[in-house]
């Protein structure tokens, strides 16, 4: 697919892009040439290719899911301003 002059200044309207006149026609052929890879690429058969979720084959390091820190709940609540029945109370801010 080719894009004229034209159809690059109609894009930049549309996405409210100030694109200089002198650039036109430089951006009218990138843009053009991007289309064209993307035509190559909707061509290849990709029907026997497999979907990968990693293209590594890898799996994720995980740590073990322990507990790592004392409950300090109480310490924490004691300095509280507002604390009721183990819950910190805030200003209500929608009304």
């Amino acid at each position: 697919m080719s894009l004229k002059p034209d159809d690059v200044r109609n894009i930049a309207q549309l996405a409210r892009l100030h694109i200089d006149e002198a650039v036109i026609d430089e951006y009218a052929a990138d843009l053009s040439s991007i289309l064209e890879l993307v035509e190559q690429m909707n061509r290849v058969d990709t029907s026997d290719v497999a979907p990968l979720s990693n293209p590594l084959d890898a799996t994720q390091r995980l740590r073990d899911d322990s507990v790592s820190e004392s409950d300090e709940r109480d310490k924490f609540q004691a300095i509280a301003p507002d604390v009721a029945d183990g819950l910190y109370r805030v200003p209500k801010v929608i009304e």
